[in-house]
């Protein structure tokens, strides 16, 4: 303790007050008990959110170690290429800025409707790898080296990605 507060304390040393407890009216005491409305407010309606959309740039690519890295067959999330895949597969490589990891929309897994490249290659893909990190904002569409070499091969902008909400699952409540 310090010397200030011990001398406080033995100068003015603290005092109890003798006063007796207030009593309650006679009136408070006979009140009885009675029941109360209570109002439980409902929990609104979570609605799925909107689609999001995204203008991106769009090329394609086939798995050979050119274009991929070593494995080219395996996918960033660990799926692996079909022998006889072609632009029918309609899997999607997004850049590292779109996915949700890094702060993006995307995860892999998820299905996005692409608009603006050409009738056959627009389309409902599914996410499932990843670009380089050079690229930003951008997708790539796998096809097979026949089809890039027939001219299906190219780069184009403005091409429209929007996320496709998940079907809601029914449960029994």
């Amino acid at each position: 303790m310090s010397i200030a507060l011990f001398l406080l304390t033995f100068l003015f040393p603290p005092r109890t007050l003798s006063t007796p407890a207030l009593a309650l009216p006679s009136t408070v005491a006979s009140l009885s008990p009675r029941s109360v409305p209570v109002v439980v407010p409902l929990e609104p309606v979570k609605r799925l959110p909107k689609t999001l959309s995204y203008t991106v740039t769009a090329t394609t690519y086939w798995p050979e170690p050119g274009q991929t890295d070593s494995n080219p067959m395996e996918t960033a999330d660990g799926s692996i290429i079909p022998k006889r895949h072609s632009s029918r597969t309609r899997w999607l490589a997004v850049s590292r800025d779109l996915l949700a990891k890094a702060g993006g929309p995307f995860s892999y897994g998820e299905q996005v409707q692409v608009q603006g490249i050409s009738d056959e290659l627009d389309g409902i893909y599914t996410i499932h790898d990843t670009m380089n990190r050079r690229h930003r904002h951008c997708v790539d569409v796998l096809v097979n080296e026949k089809e890039c070499k027939s001219g299906m091969e190219g780069r184009w902008t403005e091409i429209k990605v929007t996320k496709i909400a998940p079907k809601p699952i029914w449960v029994a409540g």
